[in-house]
């Protein structure tokens, strides 16, 4: 598996980012009760006790059984508890009733990830050399879980009249509002595709040649004050607009704004994990999906950039905003990459098997963590999500 840079990693630098990225998971889940961290809100979130037992059986079944030996597991029904979607690692609990289990405890978890890690301890003093790549994507992956602990348990409180904060002191990073400037894209033939330098998805693979015409892409992302604009004008309410089957989605879940957005006292706000706050007019817009990010650049008179053209503008100067506010959707579908081949053994089912009827973002967001994206990152969601901290910027076609 091609996951990091051939070149050995000193087992003392992996050991301590491994102790790093576990932290930060525990740093994360701290604010959240045993309730709070029990709840699942709907079956495309997981609760935060799941996130972070399955971070620790990713670690105990890929690196623990098969390299340190007299490795046994913690709890064998842990095994099927916690495993996602890795059907050659065995059976699975259902993914919409991950909310059932209540037991095992937090505590419980949170001493099956002390036993982990002190396994983990022990193989990282010397770990086999293939056991590097596979450590380096179970960082990675935990790191995804992180972003997602987040944004699931946004989901779950939102739900909650009470309104409650997950971080009273949380804030968003400022981003660019000043009037939006397109940047001349570049076009004929560009690479496209992690390098091959350092940690890569297996889906940013292979490095391949695409073929762009001219085009220009937008300096900033869309805003709140824009997409007020855009509900304004009525754009909610206009078919014309849409895909039909966004406009089916729209319809059927009552859309009327993005998500989390709601009137009080004739002012427009909005719930974050710092609470309920106003709209900020100079802020981008998030928690959208992609039928509504299509249906504003339509009625924009622009539309979304290919994934290609994002990756190729993003190193261009003025692009602003690539990564650290809001994933971007763009106009591709989630497909393969000319010649791709998924990882060999159980992680291959990492990305591959879902590469279908998905839409591609690029970027990163608040909630992201700090050096996890890069310009090659495919993130990826079916068109009608809209609890990730998802926005978007415009193109439009040069010639």
């Amino acid at each position: 598996m091609n996951a990091i840079d051939p070149v050995r990693t000193r087992p003392s630098d992996l050991l301590a980012r491994y102790r790093a990225v576990r932290r930060r998971t525990e740093a994360l889940a701290a604010p959240l009760s045993p309730e709070d961290q029990t709840i699942q809100s709907m079956p495309d979130a997981s609760p935060a006790k799941w996130h972070r037992a399955h971070t620790t059986w990713f670690f105990e079944t890929f690196l623990l059984l098969p390299f340190l030996p007299g490795t046994r597991r913690v709890r064998e029904k842990f095994a099927e508890l916690f495993n996602s979607y890795y059907v050659a690692a065995g059976p699975r609990h259902a993914r919409p009733q991950r909310g059932m289990l209540t037991r095992p405890s937090c505590a419980e978890v949170a001493d099956y990830r002390e036993r982990v890690d002190e396994a983990m301890e022990t193989l990282l003093r010397d770990p086999p050399e293939p056991a590097i790549p596979l450590v380096e994507l179970g960082l990675q992956h935990e790191e995804q879980h992180q972003e997602l602990l987040l944004t699931d348990i946004l989901h779950a409180l939102s739900l909650n009249p009470l309104r409650p904060a997950y971080d009273p002191a949380w804030r968003e990073p400022p981003a660019a509002s000043d009037p939006a400037a397109f940047v001349q894209g570049p076009e004929g033939i560009v690479g496209i595709g992690h390098h091959g330098r350092g940690f890569a998805f297996d889906n940013e693979t292979p490095r391949h040649r695409a073929l762009l015409a001219p085009f220009r892409i937008a300096d900033r992302l869309v805003t709140n004050g824009e997409w007020l604009a855009f509900m304004a004008a009525g754009g909610y309410r206009e078919p014309l607009l849409w895909m039909s089957d966004g406009w089916a989605a729209a319809q059927a879940e009552g859309w009327t704004a993005p998500m989390y957005w709601e009137r009080r006292d004739d002012a427009w706000m909005r719930f974050t994990l710092a609470g309920l706050l106003p709209v900020d007019a100079d802020a981008p817009v998030r928690h959208v999906s992609w039928y509504e990010a299509e249906a504003f650049a339509r009625w924009a008179g622009m539309r979304l950039p290919t994934e290609q053209e994002w990756e190729a503008a993003a190193a261009l100067p003025g692009f602003r905003d690539a990564e650290g506010v809001a994933w971007q959707w763009t106009a591709s579908a989630y497909r393969p990459y000319p010649g791709f081949r998924p990882w060999a053994g159980e992680v291959g089912e990492y990305n591959g098997k879902f590469m279908v009827n998905q839409m591609v973002l690029r970027g990163g967001s608040a909630a992201t963590p700090p050096g996890h994206a890069r310009a090659t990152y495919r993130n990826f969601f079916p068109p009608g999500a809209r609890w990730q901290f998802a926005g978007l910027r415009l193109a439009e076609d040069a010639a």
